[in-house]
């Protein structure tokens, strides 16, 4: 007798489905499977025979051959317990014949038969009702991740015995109503506020034309100026991310197993801050079977490097990579994974291995050693930065100052603006901001007028840039004129935009 259940799993960050088949058959009493399994799947076998013994159900001493195609994925994770206990039991008879060819079935096993929940049931199941199914029985745990899934008929389980008792039409469990629950992220109090910066205008500026068109940044300057204070804040100021935004980063997150039993759509941009002893791996993802790193856990939001120079250097050349890209691609022997990572580089360093210099009364550093550390970053890196900022200590009478600092709700109405027309121009070209401009997009909409032109063209003359220097360069120009609701871009744009381009002590040969 011969059966079949659909499952799935997860391939990068994207789902795939499973055919789960059962077969019983005359000969020594067994459990074989097959289909290019990990070491997770294989031991699913006894999983489920001791899951179906301890909830009641008797299999008879026969040959059970499991095999789960296509043959050529490989299948990882212990989601594969469910059906695999569901196939079997279709198989030898305990519930006749069901028509199941529209549900999928994912879910771990304990020894006495709980469904347990499991990481990547997002992007599983929006896989599942992308390819037409419209029922999935997934862990009670599991139950509101798979509930983001606008249309899908969610059916949450919490043993193999009620599973089994619902398959046979015994009991009646009610989907997972959508309206009735907070597909949201709980929200949260914010617990850091532009507001709390005192002083550093230039500072506050850059990181706000940032925000609005999603640029690279890097911060030099004194330690205690002030850099990781405004890193952790920029979040609060950027725009909330978009339905499709937020659907790609929940992802992510399920397959990191990152979400817990309340799982929420994610609304909030990311923020990642490694530490600078971060290996390649943990930055760009890895493993046998890859998994996301740092690179992609950031996607659509913010990756943090502070310290920059600390880092070790073939840790920072990696990025160069998924920085241009916007994605990150690891091959193994049998399979290549893609995993998104368009994110804002946000780093930040101290100009000096004491992070004192310029301040000889304070900077012990001779100037091999300060050549030495800043040499760290290299050129190419560099050259993907758009803003390049050097930060000066707040003045004693900033600090002090009763005066009352812009919050992060009235910077964030501002860059959501500046979003919106981004988003409006480039409705048809499957992008959100000035940033993303590559190619034949930079000339279709940055366009200057014969005067600025030539004013820009006199300004490259005295400026060492390459061809990613200057796309850079009118990328910046667009967001500011954006920022000013300003359809042209003018020569006072193109002055800011090279200002932040060249303000940072890795500036170019201008006024130097």
């Amino acid at each position: 007798m011969f059966n079949k259940v659909i499952s799935g799993t997860v391939l990068g960050i994207d789902g795939a489905l499973i055919n789960v088949e059962a077969d019983l058959s005359d000969g020594l009493p067994m459990l074989t499977m097959i289909g290019y399994l990990s070491s997770s799947v294989k031991e699913a076998g006894e999983r489920v025979r001791t899951a179906l013994k301890n909830s009641g159900y008797y299999i008879p001493p026969k040959r059970i051959t499991i095999n789960l195609s296509p043959a050529d994925i490989r299948k990882d994770g212990s989601g594969f317990d469910l059906p695999i206990a569901i196939a079997i039991v279709l198989t030898i008879g305990i519930i006749p014949d069901m028509d199941i060819a529209k549900t999928i079935i994912v879910g771990e096993l304990g020894l006495n038969g709980e469904v347990k929940s499991v990481n990547g049931v997002l992007p599983i199941v929006y896989h599942a009702f992308e390819n037409g199914i419209s029922t999935c029985i997934v862990p009670r745990d599991n139950a509101v991740e798979a509930a983001l899934v606008d249309g899908m008929r969610v059916i949450a389980v919490e043993s193999l015995s009620e599973t089994i008792d619902y398959i046979q039409g015994n009991i009646i469990i009610e989907p997972l109503d959508r309206d009735k629950i907070n597909v949201e992220s709980d929200k949260i109090e914010k617990k850091y506020d532009f507001s709390e910066i005192k002083g550093q205008a230039m500072l506050k500026r850059g990181m706000e034309i940032a925000a609005s068109g999603f640029h690279n940044v890097l911060m030099t300057g004194a330690a205690g100026a002030g850099k990781s204070m405004i890193s952790k804040r920029l979040p609060t100021i950027m725009p909330k991310l978009s339905f499709e935004e937020s659907i790609e980063v929940t992802k992510i997150y399920s397959v990191s197993g990152m979400l817990d039993k309340k799982s929420r759509l994610i609304t909030d941009r990311p923020f990642r801050s490694p530490h600078h002893t971060i290996s390649n791996h943990a930055l760009t993802g890895g493993g046998s079977i890859p998994r996301p790193g740092e690179v992609t856990l950031a996607h659509n939001g913010v990756l943090f490097l502070d310290e920059l120079p600390e880092f070790n250097k073939n840790v920072l050349e990696v990025l160069r990579q998924p920085l241009e890209d916007k994605k990150i691609t690891i091959s193994r022997v049998n399979a290549t994974y893609s995993f998104p990572a368009d994110f804002m580089l946000i780093a930040a360093m101290n100009p000096c291995p004491c992070g004192y210099f310029p301040d000889r009364n304070k900077c012990s550093c001779t100037p091999f050693q300060i050549r030495r550390y800043q040499q760290k970053i290299s050129g190419p890196l560099l050259d993907r930065i758009d803003i390049n900022m050097e930060i000066k200590p707040v003045k004693y009478e900033e600090i002090f100052a009763s005066s009352e600092e812009e919050n992060s709700e009235t910077i964030r109405a501002r860059v959501e603006k500046t979003r919106q027309l981004q988003r409006k121009r480039y409705i048809e070209d499957n992008i959100s901001f000035n940033s993303q401009l590559e190619g034949k997009l930079i000339k279709k909409y940055i366009r200057l007028d014969d005067k600025v032109n030539d004013y820009f063209k006199e300004r490259l003359k005295k400026l060492e840039l390459s061809a990613r220097g200057i796309d850079r360069i009118l990328k910046l120009s667009r967001t500011i004129a954006d920022m000013s609701d300003s359809e042209g871009i003018s020569k006072e744009h193109i002055n800011e935009a090279i200002f932040y381009r060249n303000s940072g002590i890795f500036g170019y040969k201008e006024g130097r």
